[in-house]
């Protein structure tokens, strides 16, 4: 009994020390250099801390990112974005390894197709340095001066693979569209999360269910009927009534399906998609076509010399459809 209720003690201290170690947040390390850090905050997304000293007088920030859970064929990077939420317009301190050694740097960012190449940013960063240690974790140090105005300012974290010595353009789902916030170094209140680019996530979500709805389902049902259901007398005129519901309803949607996609396109500049708006706009074309055919021949047919697509019955049949 003794042994059992022993077992069941160290259990209990394993679990323990689990909890204990996973809830350690910025606080709780202490940095190689012994520098002391008069405020910090556990970032929301990808396993980021930052660390801070503020000096009012020439509103100077001494900082410390830290990204843990990061392997050294991956590059860090902590941003303050003067003018925007979001990745344009960043002024990115970058760091990973290469060669055996820390590159720390630099580099504003222009648009979503950026290398990361190194450049002057829009405030005086007056040192930069980087350090890899063995538990799979960077550290950026830096000393920043803000931009004129508020000492809240919006910040910009994130994590990419390396392609050589090359950032490489970082994962555009999950935590990675998440990392955004803003912070006060004077007050060391911050708010998080990724407002927008969850917004941009819904709306490009219902961009492809209203475009699955409409020309993945409604046209070519639309599309069935009236190339089978229209043999069966028993089917007669129903079938044409449900062909024309089918193909109604799915120019409608899919029109709703293409204006969201042209709203995603201009929210989002510098990234291409051009085989899929290509796509996009030549169903969206052949559709619309289809529907100015039913509309001439519905009002123009007894009028014009043209015998366009009838069937025996004189009954209209889109030329998509056979």
């Amino acid at each position: 009994m003794a042994m059992f209720f022993r077992t069941i003690l160290c259990f209990f201290v394993l679990i323990s020390l689990v909890f204990t170690t996973s809830a350690q947040n910025c606080r709780s390390h202490t940095f190689a250099n012994r520098i002391p850090y008069s405020a910090c905050n556990d970032l929301s997304v990808l396993n980021s801390f930052l660390h801070w000293n503020y000096i009012a007088e020439n509103r100077t920030v001494n900082l410390a990112y830290r990204h843990a859970g990061v392997s050294a064929t991956r590059w860090v990077a902590w941003a303050i974005n003067p003018t925007a939420r979001g990745m344009v317009g960043s002024q990115a301190l970058v760091a990973f390894q290469s060669g055996g050694r820390m590159e720390a740097y630099t580099s504003p960012i222009n648009s979503f197709q950026t290398s990361l190449a190194r450049g002057n940013l829009s405030f005086p960063v007056p040192t930069i340095s980087a350090e890899f240690n063995g538990a799979n974790e960077i550290t950026i140090f830096a000393t920043i001066v803000l931009p004129p105005g508020s000492t809240t300012v919006n910040q910009v974290w994130q994590e990419g693979p390396l392609t050589g010595s090359t950032p490489g353009i970082h994962p555009t789902t999950g935590a990675n569209i998440q990392s955004i916030g803003t912070i006060d170094f004077q007050s060391g209140q911050t708010s998080s999360g990724g407002g927008a680019a969850n917004s941009r996530v819904k709306r490009r979500n219902v961009h492809g269910v209203l475009n699955a709805v409409s020309w993945g389902t409604l046209m070519p049902l639309g599309a069935i009927i009236a190339r089978y259901l229209k043999v069966a007398k028993a089917a007669n005129p129903a079938w044409f009534y449900l062909h024309i519901a089918c193909q109604t309803s799915a120019y409608a949607v899919g029109v709703a399906g293409w204006a969201t996609g042209l709203k995603l396109g201009s929210d989002s500049p510098g990234i291409q998609y051009d085989s899929h708006r290509n796509l996009g706009i030549a169903l969206f074309v052949l559709g619309t076509l289809q529907v100015y055919q039913f509309v001439f021949q519905l009002f123009c047919q007894s009028q014009t010399k043209f015998p366009l697509y009838f069937n025996q019955k004189n009954q209209f049949v889109w030329y998509m459809d056979i």
